[in-house]
């Protein structure tokens, strides 16, 4: 069973980290598009927003995968020290 939990946690942390970085870059490219089709202004904001965006979506995916871990260290703590007392309570 620990295996399963864990491959569905991997493929969890996965899909939550490309998302990330991916809405980042769709609000990049529509903030763009609005900017350059609908308001006139230079088409070189294509390039520094989507540039812009592609950066703060490694951040964020980044950021969500070290606290992910974290998250899964700490479970891991706890379950052990669970685990530990139980034993010592059963002696």
């Amino acid at each position: 069973m620990k295996g399963a939990y864990s491959a569905l946690f991997v493929a969890n942390v996965v899909f939550q980290s490309i998302f990330t970085l991916l809405i980042n870059i769709g609000l990049g490219l529509l903030l763009s598009w609005i900017l350059v089709d609908k308001c006139g202004l230079p088409a070189i904001l294509y390039a520094v927003i989507i540039f812009v965006a592609v950066i703060s979506g490694l951040f964020s995916m980044i950021r969500f995968i070290i606290s992910a871990m974290r998250a899964l260290d700490n479970l891991e703590k706890t379950q052990k020290e669970k685990w530990r007392k139980n034993e010592e309570s059963k002696k």
